[in-house]
């Protein structure tokens, strides 16, 4: 057992240096991390840490961030996006940190898979709570996101406390039940290879098992995984699929297929909006190693926590009847929140354009959401968009587009789905990168060869 905990720890840990690599720690924000003691009810002896923006919201909504084995609340904060996140939209975040040995969360005990029940969810609810009654939070925006153990805690949390989450983001996780054990182990091996195989309708009981009773809304759910994981497999990830659907009452086909990134297939179930019922991602040749750099924006906008309205669900009357790779999206998709353009139009002819460029930085890292909208009078089929980087700058990642080379004069370039900008209309990418202290904006921008204003 504890060389399996070691396994999923050091591919973590690993997972989480590469994402510090590209993402610099928060720990140099102007707000800082604490610790809360004495939040309440606390069976197994978690560890509450806050991170509170000074940007926080009058009514701010809750985030439980949830680490993976062998991680901790302040690792989980420093070493993923969550908390630059928060400073940008003035949410709060909650990192639970896990004392038991080898540092997993309980996601396996009968007591962990029912609603006050004990053990680690209780602690956690206790957290919510406690930011609830101090920190003037609204309860109708609270949510939950973790990796690996806490992607696995996510799925327990949502299905024991449904009448507190709003939505989830599951990062490598096993569907909820999964897990569970009655000899007092806390791994299933049948679960984690993949070979734990049920009925949508048999995943959803176990769900709804959970709070008999239970009448009220479900929360929705956003799952992620990496086609080649060997800690969690990832047949997993077809079974949480199942299982969400089947709690959500939504169809198993999805209603909407496109490729944020030439790697990522996003599937949306029940919906086609950003905050569909049921959303996943399935990422090719990614082993156990989530989130990765841009990932936890597109948690962010899924929860709704980017300050964007609810979407009702709007399935489609006639879906598609399989997810196919190469797939079309109908609408041009965002992997973060970009910005509104201006609406003055150019008189300038064919290749007339406008770019809007917002940067958000912290220590060696940032952001960056590019809008393009064509002025001009004749559609675009297909774009190239050069700039020059400032210098130190370097991109590691990108979504809705490619970009390169990695630094100095850069070009991005459309995706299949993203191709075609009508008169007036406007799509959008972004991108990561490091930096060495010049956080600045390109000076200028060239669509398809023609200057943009």
């Amino acid at each position: 057992m504890r060389a399996k905990i070691r396994a999923v720890g050091a591919a973590i840990t690993a997972a989480v240096l590469v994402v510090m690599a590209l993402v610099t720690a928060q720990t140099a924000s102007a707000a800082g991390l604490t610790e809360v003691t004495n939040f309440g009810t606390n069976p197994s002896n978690l560890r509450m840490y806050l991170y509170v923006p000074n940007n926080v919201a009058p009514r701010p909504a809750i985030l439980v961030a949830v680490h993976y084995c062998t991680g901790s609340g302040p690792a989980f904060y420093s070493g993923t996006e969550f908390a630059s996140l928060a400073d940008r939209y003035g949410f709060i975040v909650v990192y639970p940190s896990a004392t038991r040995s080898g540092s997993c969360f309980d996601v396996s005990s009968p007591q962990a898979l029912r609603h006050d029940g004990g053990s680690d969810p209780v602690g956690i609810i206790s957290m919510v709570r406690y930011v609830l009654q101090h920190n003037n939070a609204d309860p109708n925006r609270v949510y939950v996101t973790g990796a690996s153990s806490g992607g696995m805690m996510t799925n327990v949390l949502l299905g024991d406390y449904p009448d507190v989450f709003k939505a989830g983001a599951a990062f490598m996780g096993v569907p909820f039940g999964c897990f569970a054990t009655t000899d007092g182990s806390s791994w299933n091996s049948t679960c984690s290879s993949g070979n734990l195989i049920k009925t949508p309708q048999q995943w959803g009981d176990l769900v709804r098992a959970a709070y008999p009773g239970y009448t009220g809304a479900r929360p929705r759910m956003q799952v992620w995984h990496g086609t080649t994981d060997t800690t969690l497999a990832y047949p997993n990830f077809g079974e949480e699929i199942k299982q969400w659907t089947n709690v959500l009452g939504v169809s198993q086909t999805p209603s909407f297929t496109d490729h944020p990134q030439s790697s990522w297939t996003r599937t949306r179930y029940g919906g086609t909006g950003t905050q569909a019922p049921v959303e996943a991602i399935s990422v090719q040749g990614v082993g156990h190693s989530l989130p990765l750099g841009g990932m936890a924006a597109m948690a962010i906008a899924f929860l709704g926590l980017d300050g964007s309205a609810p979407q009702s669900p709007s399935p489609s009357p006639t879906p598609s009847p399989t997810v196919s790779p190469s797939a079309s999206p109908t609408v041009s998709p965002t992997a973060s929140p970009s910005p509104s353009p201006s609406s003055s139009p150019s008189s300038q002819p064919g290749g007339a354009c406008r770019v809007s460029y917002t940067v958000n930085a912290w220590n060696n890292g940032l952001t960056a959401q590019v809008n393009i909208t064509n002025t001009g009078s004749s559609t675009i089929n297909g774009w190239s968009l050069a700039f020059t980087l400032p210098g130190g700058q370097t991109v590691t990642g990108a979504w809705n587009a490619t970009i390169a080379p990695s630094s100095g004069q850069v070009t991005a370039g459309n995706l299949s789905y993203n191709a075609t900008i009508p008169p007036g209309g406007s799509t959008s990418f972004g991108f990561q990168a490091t930096h060495t202290g010049n956080t600045g904006s390109p000076s200028s921008f060239t669509l398809n060869g023609a200057a943009c204003s």
